[in-house]
């Protein structure tokens, strides 16, 4: 058994555990739930920001910990400041050590947030609206085409954007027109190896009717400029600030080199 698979069993038994504590009535009830949501899509085509959607999480199954220090209040709030289009929050607790209290803490920001977690059951798509998400992510790799759209459909009725992340051509066809942005992931989740140049490989299959994003494997400007060549609208980047002593001066550093571009 891969670690996707691992992470995905957990999941589903956490997930009937989280039914079983909190009903989607009573999230239904919370003031998140009503609140309207922004677009990650208006974010990342506004010109006047980075395309950067900017990630705090605490630790991965490949990299281990890389800062438990840092505070997800100061570092999003960073983030936000410096002009990232949106913020990415793990909210995913036993692999990579996030909460749903860290997505909580993260909304007091004005621009979209992507939960960032491994969604296989329309309650977890419930619960992302009832603490503050705009944006869900649906990973190809752990769900089939027909449960991508059902998902997705669900999003789509709570006003939820939705984030498809890719990894290989044979994915390409999970993609539906419920999805609003395509992610393609240059980490094989699989195997954790990172090639950069998956993106540009599935760039023009992809074809331009969807935003397209690139993930993971991007530490540079160098990598920035070479991804928007191949039609990219924004860049997920999370480890690279994460593992600084300082994300938020990290962040601000890395925005201001990409002025200068």
């Amino acid at each position: 058994m891969n670690i996707l698979d691992q992470i995905i069993a957990y999941k589903r038994s956490e997930v009937a555990d989280q039914k079983l504590a909190v009903s989607i009535g009573a999230l239904e009830k919370t003031d998140f739930f009503l609140r309207d949501t922004l677009s990650l899509k208006q974010f990342l085509l506004d010109k006047n920001r980075t395309g950067i959607i900017a990630e705090f999480k605490r630790r991965s199954p490949s990299k281990g910990i890389l800062n438990e220090k840092s505070n997800v209040a100061d570092v999003t709030a960073a983030y936000a400041k410096y002009g990232a289009s949106g913020l990415s929050v793990l909210t995913d607790n036993n692999f990579f050590g996030g909460s749903n209290e860290d997505l909580v803490t993260a909304r007091s920001n004005r621009i979209p947030i992507l939960r960032k977690d491994f969604m296989i059951d329309e309650y977890q798509i419930v619960e992302a609206k009832s603490i503050g998400a705009d944006t869900i992510l649906l990973i190809a790799a752990c769900l089939t085409a027909i449960e991508v759209k059902q998902l997705a459909q669900t999003a789509k009725k709570l006003q939820l954007e939705v984030l498809l992340e890719i990894h290989e051509e044979s994915e390409i066809g999970h993609i539906c027109e419920e999805i609003d942005v395509i992610g393609v992931n240059n980490r094989n989740l699989k195997t954790f190896s990172v090639d950069l140049d998956q993106s540009v490989r599935l760039a023009e299959k992809i074809g331009t009717s969807k935003l397209k994003i690139a993930e993971s494997g991007i530490s540079n400007l160098k990598n920035i400029a070479y991804l928007k060549r191949y039609g990219f609208d924004g860049f997920l980047i999370g480890e690279y600030f994460m593992k600084q002593n300082d994300p938020a001066e990290a962040f601000e550093k890395f925005v201001n080199e990409l002025k200068e571009v």
